[in-house]
C-alpha cells in the first residue's frame, strides 16, 4: 500500500512525500491534493497527529480511509517490550518523545513556527517501520499500530460528525433540576435552597459547601468523626444534615460539568462536540481531552435526540474484559462459559460456581487482584476450574511485583515500576516495607493491565472495521456523500459505541455492528473461538438504551 507522509512547513505550508517524490503544497490546496489521492487509491496518510491534520481535511469535506499516526505509534513502539526501541533513535528522535497530543485550545494547522511543530514525517516513518520489521512480532505490532491510527481517526470523526443534541431538552432539564439559569457566578436557585438546608442543619450560618475544609470544620463541630467529604463516606453517617447534602453535592457536579456553561462550551450547531484523546491512559484506553465525553451524566441524556428521520443505534458488549481474558489466555473452559449473551450465568450452567454473582466475584476479583472476603475465596477455587485464565493475571501480577514490565496481547508494554515512581510523590525512596507495598500495588496494576489493555485492543479493532463498513453501507445512497449524510459513529465509551443512522438503515447498521465484533474476536483471537455478543437498542434518544420497552434486538447465537 502506498504511504503518503505530510510534514508542516513554516509559511502555511505542506511537505508531502510519495514514495521517492517530494513536494510542497500550500495549505489551502491540501484538502484538494488528498481527495484526489484518496480517489484514485486510498494510501495510507502518514502525519505526526491525527487530531491537527484530519479536522482542516473533515471540514473541508475530505474523508480518508487509513492513517499512521506518529505520534500515537512512537509512544506505543518506545514501550513495546518486541520491538528495540533503540531503532527510533536519530533526528528528531528527542522532538518526538516528548510530542503530546493536539488540544482543543491549540492553535490551527500551520501556525506555530517552532522546530517540534514541523518535525519530518518521513523520517520518523522509515524509523518506525524499521523497528517493526526488526520487532520479534511484526504482524501483532502492525496489526497495533494500524488499530491505533484509525482509532485516530475515528475519535476526530465523531468530533466533527458530534453527538445530536437538543439544547432546549437540555435546558429544560437542568431548570427541573436545579431551577433557572443562574446569573455568572451564581449558585442555581436549587443549590442555594440544599445550601441553607445544609447549614441550618450542621448550625453553620456561613457555611459554603463547596469548600471541602470548611465542610469538613463544619461536620466536626456537628460531631460528626470525618476524615474526608467523599460521598460513600458521607453515606455512613446518621445526620439531617447529610441527605440534603448528598443532594447538593450530586447536583453541584453536574452543573459544573454538564450545566449551562458546559452547553456554551461543547455543543455547536445542534451537536455536542466533546474532544477524544485516544490512549490517554496506558492501557490504550481513551480519556476526553475536553467536554468530559467519558462521564456523559444520565440526568442529561434524554437530550442526546437522534435527527428526524434518524436513529440512534447503541451497541454495547457484554463483559467485555472476562472474554478478553478468555481468549488471550486460551482458556477453552472459560471461551465455553462465554457462549452466549451473559458469560457469569454461563459459568453457573458449566457447574463453576452456584451464583451468577460468584462467578462474577470471582472473576473481577482475578484481574484486581482480590485476596481476601467472598471474592478472594472464590479466585482460589476457580482458578482450578480455569487455569489458563487465571494463570495469566497471576504471572501478570507476579511479574509486576519482581518489577517487570507486561504486555497486551498485541504488544503494548506498561509503563515501568521506576516510571509509576517516579510520578508518585508519595511513593516510598528507601523505605524497605513502602517499596514492598509499591511492588504489590504495581503488581496488581498489571495483573489488570494485560487484561484491559488488550480490551482495548479489541474495541479498536471493533471500531476500524466498523467505521469502514458504515462508510460502504452509506455509499448506497451516493458515494459522494459525505460522512454525516450516512450511518456515522457519534459516541464511544470503551465497550459502547453509538451510531446515528437514518432509520431506513438501522437493521443495517445493527447487522454491522455484530459483524465488526466478531471480525474483532476472530482477528485477536484466530486459535479459540470467544463469543462477544452485543446488546443493541435502536432508539431516538440515548436515554432510552437498555430500557424495557424499546426497540432492543437480542444477541445472536453465534452458530446461527
Amino acid at each position: 500500500m502506498t504511504r503518503i507522509s505530510l510534514s508542516r512547513l513554516p509559511g502555511e505550508r505542506a511537505l508531502v512525500r510519495d514514495g521517492a517524490q517530494e513536494r510542497v503544497l500550500d495549505a489551502t490546496d491540501l484538502p484538494a491534493y488528498v481527495a484526489d489521492r484518496e480517489e484514485a487509491e486510498s494510501p495510507r496518510w502518514v502525519w505526526d497527529d491525527t487530531a491537527r491534520w484530519y479536522p482542516s481535511l473533515l471540514a473541508a469535506g475530505v474523508r480518508v480511509a487509513r492513517c499512521h499516526d506518529l505520534r500515537l505509534c512512537h509512544h506505543l513502539l518506545r514501550r513495546a517490550p518486541a520491538a528495540d526501541a533503540r531503532l527510533l533513535d536519530g533526528e528528531e528522535s528527542g522532538h518526538w518523545d516528548r510530542l503530546g497530543p493536539s488540544t482543543p485550545s491549540e492553535p490551527a494547522l500551520f501556525s506555530v513556527d517552532d522546530t517540534a511543530e514541523h518535525l519530518r514525517a518521513d523520517l520518523e516513518d522509515a524509523r518506525q517501520l524499521a523497528v517493526v520489521t526488526a520487532s520479534r512480532e511484526p504482524s501483532r505490532l502492525r496489526l497495533l499500530l494500524a488499530a491505533e491510527s484509525a482509532g485516530a481517526l475515528v475519535a476526530v470523526e465523531m468530533t466533527h460528525a458530534g453527538v445530536p443534541w437538543r439544547t432546549d431538552v437540555h435546558e429544560r432539564l437542568l431548570a427541573d433540576l436545579l431551577g433557572p439559569r443562574p446569573p455568572r457566578g451564581a449558585r442555581p436557585a436549587r443549590l442555594e435552597e440544599l445550601a441553607e438546608q445544609v447549614r441550618r442543619a450542621l448550625e453553620s450560618p456561613g457555611l459554603n459547601p463547596d469548600s471541602r475544609p470548611d465542610l469538613l470544620s463544619a461536620l466536626r463541630r456537628a460531631g460528626l468523626d470525618v476524615e474526608d467529604t467523599r460521598a460513600w463516606t458521607l453515606r455512613r453517617l446518621d445526620h439531617p444534615g447529610i441527605e440534603p447534602l448528598l443532594r447538593y453535592k450530586q447536583l453541584a457536579h453536574l452543573f459544573s460539568t454538564s450545566g449551562w456553561a458546559w452547553s456554551d462550551q461543547w455543543v455547536r450547531g445542534g451537536r455536542f462536540r466533546p474532544v477524544y484523546q485516544p490512549a490517554g491512559s496506558s492501557t490504550g484506553r481513551w480519556s476526553s481531552a475536553g467536554g468530559g465525553a467519558l462521564s456523559f451524566p444520565a440526568q442529561i441524556r434524554p437530550a442526546a435526540v437522534a435527527d428526524d428521520g434518524w436513529t440512534l443505534v447503541v451497541s454495547d458488549v457484554a463483559q467485555l474484559e472476562p472474554r478478553v481474558l478468555a481468549g488471550m489466555s486460551g482458556d477453552t473452559a472459560l471461551a465455553r462459559s462465554a457462549r452466549g449473551a451473559d458469560l457469569y450465568q454461563g459459568m453457573v450452567e458449566d457447574g463453576a460456581v452456584a451464583s451468577r454473582n460468584d462467578a462474577k466475584l470471582g472473576l473481577l476479583g482475578a484481574m484486581y487482584g482480590a485476596t481476601s472476603g467472598q471474592s478472594g475465596r472464590m479466585v482460589a477455587g476457580l482458578s482450578r476450574r480455569y487455569p489458563e485464565a487465571f494463570g495469566l493475571v497471576e504471572a501478570a501480577a507476579r511479574a509486576g511485583e519482581r518489577g517487570e514490565s507486561v504486555r497486551t496481547l498485541l504488544g503494548r508494554g506498561s509503563p515501568s515500576l521506576g516510571e509509576v515512581w517516579d510520578h508518585d510523590p508519595t511513593a516510598p525512596s528507601a523505605d524497605p516495607d513502602g517499596q514492598a507495598r509499591l511492588r504489590r500495588a504495581y503488581g496488581r496494576f498489571t495483573r489488570n493491565f494485560v487484561v484491559q489493555g488488550t480490551g482495548a485492543e479489541w474495541a479498536l479493532c471493533w471500531l476500524a472495521d466498523l467505521r469502514a463498513r458504515l462508510w460502504r453501507l452509506g455509499a448506497q445512497g451516493g458515494a459522494d456523500r459525505p460522512l454525516t449524510a450516512r450511518p456515522h459513529l457519534v459516541f464511544f465509551l470503551h465497550d459502547e459505541v453509538v451510531v446515528h443512522t437514518p432509520q431506513a438503515l438501522a437493521e443495517r447498521v445493527v447487522e454491522e455492528c455484530r459483524r465488526a465484533a466478531a471480525s474483532a474476536a476472530d482477528l485477536l483471537f484466530r486459535e479459540l473461538a470467544v463469543d462477544f455478543p452485543l446488546n443493541v437498542s435502536v432508539v431516538r434518544s440515548y436515554a432510552e438504551a437498555g430500557k424495557p420497552g424499546v426497540a432492543g434486538v437480542a444477541p445472536p447465537d453465534r452458530d446461527a
